[in-house]
């Protein structure tokens, strides 16, 4: 790509704010040389992993390279034969740790992500480093006496010598004929031999070295020579410890080394996976989606391009006030004419565009709407902003037509060319020519273009020339700014005499100048004039008639919610003067049998009981049918696209879940190991009311509803979930039997994959009546015993069929 144009357009920048998101610094390296591939097949790749990113950092936050450093510096030290400090091997041991545990971590996510487990494949480290610098390095850096049996036994000798000194000057010290020698009663040390303080009038009554005296001459520093073999004992072991732990180091530097080749490929693979999931932390940040990338198709008048944005963002711009662009080319076009005011944004959407190109085949998601589409274009070109340069004694017209010279070597029907101003910067009416002719040059040789100007003459080459299309920024003249809005089809307007007369121009002054405009010029602006003002009254109108559908919905949720926090209330009442009346229902069920065993002990006839059985039965039904909710219809109300990435809620299962893949009219989505396809209408969106489902009458004297053929399992409208279970535990036979198929019959209708029936273990009469009833329904694929975790032999788990 041309270095040129990258920093025109501000690339660099936005690998600045993607490199602030790296978890260490090689990554960082990397986000800042990234560059655009002109290559579909890599671009395509690169977008795939930044897609499989941002699903993983859905599925798991923390995922990251954590505690990874930079040790290319300390890998080739150990290559080169240098020996490495102990906080240095701890630094290696941590980042393949961090490696190690990166690749276990997604080992379940590889089937999700087959661009990342590319790339994960050169995670794991190589063998025996990381334990060899756990067993010989505490976490503090010092080698441990694990480290060899030699080290073991000098560390063990070390403090056995220095014991024996210890003592021995500590007698020394609490000797009553020397102590009163002595400055203080301390051991101290000079020289790295362990001394006393001697005071210096008692010199020489003490036989010993004399190691050093204190500034005032007072105190004298000496090794009493019953010592001296014990320091020099001491000394040795201290000489023997430095040259094992020595040894250790230079062991494991020279093991680091060997296999440094394969430590820098562990390095490459964490800086590639954290480049990806800085790719997909930046595109969550900016609300971003993935294009889609296609190869230009050469057509005789087209260079086969895509160029299709909507609701685009430049990266750069505070996402809460830059203004959104739509730039959607038919197959016909293929170069813009950009017209409108000074600061009015055209050299933003230039800027937009070029660099949303760029992000796109660098493998970033782009702040626009999904399904915006780009080609990937084998070089992108831009002229924009002032050129002039003293030390090249160039002008600021000739500054532009030096890189517009340069451009137009190289341009092709593969390219993107960006000009700004286009014949800016001399005589208005040679740069007018100029321009024109530099346009017709690009469009002749089919060159994708956008060209912003303020000259009337290319408003009508555009609009008189196949493949060019006119646009312009859009100018508020009551307020006298730019709205910064894009539209496609409608030349500028020269506002000039408009904003002349609002800013009090005398009439005059106006009227001569008006007089002087070609008739023809004045009237098609008359035109253009009436043209933008239908289409702002018709934009006010759609406006508001979008802003009262949204009232209506809003208002309409609210009276939803209270109607549901209202049956709430109502379902607690009822349910609580259920559960009373069953306790009653209990106490009535103990009477009854109480009076029947005292009527048996006495002998007497049970009939009279009878009536009373039938009508306790009859009650106990009454109070065990459960309270059904009163439902109210709700009209599904427009939604804005789903994005990959996004959380939503599977109504059928009752279970959250990741959009991976969304079409025109089903969705994709991740529910943990599981990726299934399913409506959109059985999407609930976060902050979604979901919708009330039918009255249950199935399976209560109701009918049920009809099971759909097998050759579609997609009902309409969408039934709401029977739950992942059924609990028949205490249930007769028979009833069991009937709540069992009508469970069976919604479950299959709501599409779901499996259920579990929870039949109990007790005599195993009611298990076997719901396995020969699963094995007879034509909605059941196969049926197994629960795990221990779900029940054992009291769950039977059935799979129902597929279409």
């Amino acid at each position: 790509m041309d270095e040129k144009t990258l920093v025109t357009l501000e690339f660099p920048k936005v690998l600045e704010r993607l490199a602030a998101y790296a978890a260490f610094s090689i990554s960082a390296e990397m986000a800042r040389a990234l560059r655009p591939t002109s290559d579909l097949e890599e671009a395509l790749k690169r977008q795939a992993r930044t897609t499989e990113a941002r699903r993983l950092l859905s599925i798991n936050v923390d995922f990251s390279v954590g505690g990874a450093r930079d040790i290319r510096a300390l890998v080739d030290l150990a290559r080169r034969a240098g020996v490495l400090e102990g906080s240095d091997l701890l630094d290696v041991k941590n980042t393949l740790t961090a490696a190690r545990n990166m690749a276990r971590s997604f080992e379940r996510h590889a089937p999700e992500c087959p661009h990342l487990a590319e790339v994960a494949l050169g995670l794991p480290p190589p063998s025996g480093i990381i334990d060899i610098i756990t067993q010989s390095i505490s976490d503090r850096g010092d080698v441990l006496d694990s480290a060899s049996d030699r080290l073991s036994t000098i560390r063990r000798e070390l403090k056995i010598s220095y014991e024996h000194l210890m003592s021995r000057l500590e007698r020394m010290i609490n000797d009553p004929n020397i102590s009163p020698m002595l400055q203080e009663a301390i051991i101290t040390q000079r020289n790295g031999r362990y001394v006393l303080p001697l005071r210096a009038e008692f010199k020489g009554r003490v036989r010993s070295i004399i190691h050093d005296q204190s500034a005032s001459g007072a105190t004298l520093f000496v090794e009493p020579l019953v010592t001296v073999e014990l320091n020099n004992k001491l000394h040795e072991m201290q000489l023997a410890e430095r040259d094992e732990v020595r040894r250790i180091l230079a062991d494991i530097s020279a093991q680091i080394g060997r296999q440094a080749r394969e430590i820098e490929t562990v390095l490459g693979a964490l800086a590639e996976m954290d480049l990806a999931l800085m790719c997909a932390k930046y595109a969550d940040d900016l609300r971003a989606s993935e294009p889609v990338l296609n190869a230009p198709k050469p057509r005789r008048d087209h260079p086969g391009t895509t160029l299709r944005l909507f609701q685009a963002r430049h990266p750069l711009l505070d996402a809460k006030k830059v203004v959104s662009i739509d730039v959607d080319l038919n197959e016909q076009t293929f170069a813009v004419v950009i017209t409108g005011p000074n600061t009015g944004g055209k050299t933003v959407t230039l800027k937009t565009v070029g660099l949303l190109a760029l992000m796109a085949q660098s493998g970033l998601h782009i702040p626009a709407q999904s399904g915006s589409a780009l080609s990937v274009f084998a070089d992108i070109f831009a002229d924009i902003g002032d050129e002039q340069s003293i030390e090249q004694s160039l002008s600021t017209f000739s500054g532009h037509i030096t890189n517009i010279v340069r451009i137009l070597g190289q341009a092709g029907p593969g390219t993107l060319v960006l000009l700004d101003e286009l014949g800016a910067g001399t005589d208005p009416q040679e740069g007018a020519a100029l321009a024109r002719a530099l346009l017709s040059d690009l469009v002749q040789k089919r060159v994708p273009c956008l060209v912003a100007t303020h000259y009337p003459e290319l408003k009508s080459f555009a609009h008189g020339t196949p493949g060019v299309i006119n646009a312009s920024m859009e100018f508020d003249l009551q307020t006298l700014r730019p709205t910064y809005h894009l539209t496609l089809g409608l030349p500028g307007r020269s506002n000039a005499l408009l904003i002349a007369e609002r800013l009090g121009l005398p009439e005059r002054i106006l009227q001569e100048a008006r007089g002087q405009l070609n008739p023809e010029d004045l009237r098609a602006e008359n035109l253009l004039d009436e043209i933008h003002q239908q289409r702002d009254l018709a934009r006010q109108a759609r406006t508001a008639a979008e802003k009262s559908r949204g009232d209506a919905e809003r208002l309409r949720s609210e009276l939803l919610q209270q109607r549901e926090q209202i049956e709430d209330e109502r379902l607690k009442i009822l349910e609580k003067t259920r559960r009373e009346a069953e306790k009653e229902v209990e106490a009535l069920r103990r009477e009854m049998e109480d009076l029947r065993r005292q009527l048996n002990r006495a002998r007497q006839p049970l009939e009279a009981l009878k009536p009373l059985q039938r009508k306790l039965s009859d009650l106990e039904d009454s109070v065990q049918k459960p309270v059904e909710r009163q439902t109210v219809a709700e009209a599904v109300p427009s939604r804005q696209p789903l994005r990959i990435g996004e959380k939503v809620r599977l109504r059928a299962l009752q279970m959250d879940g990741v959009v991976t893949a969304v079409s025109e009219s089903d969705v994709e989505v991740q529910l943990g190991a599981l990726r299934l396809r399913t409506r959109l209408s059985d999407i609930q969106r976060s902050g979604e009311t979901p919708p009330a489902p039918p009255s249950p009458t199935a399976g209560r004297g109701g009918p049920r509803p009809p099971a759909a053929p097998s050759s579609s399992r997609v009902p309409a409208p969408p039934l709401p979930s029977p739950g992942m279970e059924l609990d028949l535990r205490g249930q007769r036979a028979e009833d069991a039997l009937e709540m069992l198929q009508t469970y069976i019959d919604n479950a299959y209708m709501t599409g779901m994959p499996f259920v579990r029936i929870i039949h109990g273990k007790g005599t195993g009469r009611l298990r076997q009546v719901v396995r020969e009833a699963l094995q007879a329904s034509s909605y059941v694929a196969r049926f197994e015993t629960g795990q221990e975790s779900e029940g054992g032999d009291g769950v039977t788990v059935a799979h129902l069929k597929e279409d």
